[in-house]
Parts: structure tokens; sequence; C-alpha cells
């Protein structure tokens, strides 16, 4: 686990971040001297986190618990969460994972399957543990291979009582035909399910996860506020494609959704940074051990749970909206589920820090997004 130090620097003039000082609001306080700032904020919440099960669970859990103050935890395990029954075991073992002094609280969710019922949606509202149901269609992505064949064929009874019931649809927006070309599997699922989707239940809270182009960018702005967001991820937000194929095949940039070409990564930023409260923090941090990312056939997904944080100020510093970097990271995510913000806070500190090549394991390595860089920001609790 990487271990963040405290840094303490004398209050000084806004000015040296060039920020006029009546965009630092709330709660939010920066410090900065010379070189060094300070940023403080609401505890951030990842509203998209794959924390799997046994070993990797509990090595991977602290890194999210140690600025997260809540996670959506997603349901695609072997075998997938599709039970409320089930949310609350997972739910369980990830509690008993967690460092002794952790707060940090999973949220949980269900993996929607051909033969989900209504009722299962019920018990999952009065659980009080489950805040939302996951679509993958079949095929799409890792452990999806029970996921929806046929949405409107076969669940729309059960969206139907999650417009009533005000569960939100968590949906890993891609078509799976295998005439649709990867890199246009996103847009194609807008037009032929989600946008149909949205038009027969407006009334159905969604979000696009992990948005990768700028037709998703579009869709969501253009719906109303409330009703459909979406959660974005650091590597969406700072790598396009040429990520996975400079100097050779990079495996461990190799997610799903794919990388998208330059001008959607810059549609997200703009998106992201505009202060815009439908796009909010969702990391997507999925691990896996470096065997099975460096191998015949790779697994796709990015951990970037330690290092996430510190991307997000990144990509917020280079857009000139660190303003924006709280209200993306901790305000938006909580109003769209409904749920109370944060009243803890923690510190970023504008001070260089090495990334681990790779964390080890008993039972092997992972490897890190931006393993082995230096990044600027560096987040420390309060």
């Amino acid at each position: 686990m990487v271990a963040f130090g405290t840094i303490k620097t004398p209050v000084l003039s806004f000015k040296v971040l060039k920020l006029p000082s009546s965009k630092i609001e709330g709660s939010r306080q920066l410090k900065c001297k010379a070189s060094k700032m300070e940023l403080t904020i609401t505890q951030p919440d990842d509203w998209h986190l794959h924390l799997r099960d046994g070993e990797l669970l509990q090595a991977v859990v602290p890194h999210s618990a140690s600025f997260f103050g809540r996670a959506i935890v997603m349901p695609n395990l072997k075998p997938p969460i599709t039970s409320t029954a089930a949310a609350v075991a997972y739910r369980e073992s990830i509690l008993k994972a967690l460092p002794a002094d952790s707060d940090f609280s999973p949220l949980m969710t269900l993996y929607l399957t051909d033969t989900t019922s209504p009722r299962e949606i019920k018990l999952a509202r009065e659980s009080g543990v489950v805040f939302a149901v996951k679509l993958y269609p079949a095929g799409a992505t890792t452990n999806s291979q029970d996921g929806v064949t046929d949405l409107f064929g076969k669940c729309l009874p059960v969206l139907e009582e999650m417009a009533g019931q005000n569960m939100p649809l968590l949906v890993h927006g891609e078509v799976t035909d295998p005439n649709v070309d990867v890199f246009d599997r996103e847009k194609v699922f807008i037009d032929t399910i989600l946008q149909p989707l949205i038009q027969r239940l407006p009334q159905l809270k969604v979000v696009m996860e992990h948005i990768t182009t700028m037709e998703a960018v579009r869709f969501v702005e253009s719906c109303s506020y409330g009703s459909v967001a979406a959660t974005v991820t650091p590597q969406h937000l700072l790598l396009n494609r040429n990520a996975i194929f400079q100097g050779g095949l990079q495996p461990h940039n190799y997610c799903l959704p794919v990388l998208k070409r330059e001008i959607h990564r810059q549609a997200i930023v703009s998106a992201v940074t505009s202060g815009n409260k439908k796009f909010f923090l969702g990391t997507d941090s999925a691990p896996h051990e470096k065997r099975r990312k460096e191998c015949a056939c790779g697994c796709a997904g990015i951990y970037n749970a330690p290092v996430a944080i510190s991307l997000y100020a990144k990509v917020f510093e280079e857009a000139g909206a660190l303003d924006k970097l709280e209200a993306f990271t901790s305000f938006n995510g909580p109003d769209f589920y409904g749920l109370p913000r944060n009243t803890s806070k923690i510190k970023l500190t504008r001070t260089p820090w090495k990334v681990p090549e790779s964390f080890s394991f008993s039972f092997g390595d992972i490897v890190p997004m931006s393993a082995g860089e230096t990044l600027e920001w560096q987040p420390s609790s309060i």
C-alpha cells in the first residue's frame, strides 16, 4: 500500500495558482507557497469500483478505503451477485477485509440477468445495502457471460419496477454484435438501446458507466438533469488508444470499453472540467494479476485505485479547473444517488511522488496505472 505523507504549508495568495479566489468556495481551501500547493476537498466517493473477492479483495480494498468514503461495488464475480442475499454476504466479506480503523462503506449492486424478477428489486430496495442494478450485455466485458441477452424482451418488467423503486440502472454501454467495430460499440449502444430505453422509461434513473466517446458526452448532456448521468475514469481522461500500442503492445492499458481516439478523450475532459453536474467520479478500477494481463489472452481492466485521485487532480489542473474538482469527486455522485455528501475531508498536496512498478502479494503482482511514473498531486487524510 502506498504511504502518502502529510505536508503543511503556510497560507498565501490564491494568485500563485492563477485562480480567482471567488472560485474557491464551500469547504474547499487552497494553500500555496512557491511551488507547494495544498487543496482540501470533501472526501471523494468512487461510483464504479471492482473489488473482486478472496485474496484479491484482501489485497486491493485498502487502496480504495484509504481516501474514498464510499464506493459502488460491481457485482461481476464468479458466480455473479444476482440476489439481495448474495449482495449482503458480499458486503460482509468486504467489511471484514477492511483495515481495522476504516470507515469505508461499500454500496452494493445486483447483476441484471434475463431472469431477474421484480420481486428481487423490491427486496434489494428494502435491504438498505443495495443501491443500483448493473446491466452487462452478455459477453461485453470481464465475467459478463451471465449478462442480459434481450433487454426489452426479457427485462422490461424489472426495469419498470426499478423506475418505481427509484433504483438506478448502471449500464456497460456497449453492444456485443461481432459485426460492430469495437471502437463503435458505445455509439451503437446509445442509438439502439439506451436512447429507446430512456424514451420508453423516462423516469428510470440511468448511469452510463465509464463513458469513452463524444457521442456519450452529447447524449448525457442532452438528457434531463437527474435522470441520466455518467461516470468517468482516469484512463479515459488521460489516455487515447495510442497508449495501447506505443512501444509495443501495452496490456496494462487495455480496458473495456477500449480507449478511443484523441478527439473523444478531449470531449470527455471538456465535459468533466466544465462543471456539469451530470458527470462524476467512477474509477472502474479493475485489478488483475500481472500474469493474467501479460499473457496470450490478457484480461481487460486497469488498476487505478492507488493513483486515481492524483490523476483526476492532474486532469483538472491541466484544464485550469481545479476549482471544479471537488464537485466532480465529492458532490455530483451523492447528489445523483440521493445520498448525503461526506463530511470528512482529504488533502491534496502538490509534491511529487513515484508510483510503484507493482504491488506484490502472496498470489502474485498487480501493476497499477502509471506504474513507475512520477505524479504531482499526493492525497492524504485529515
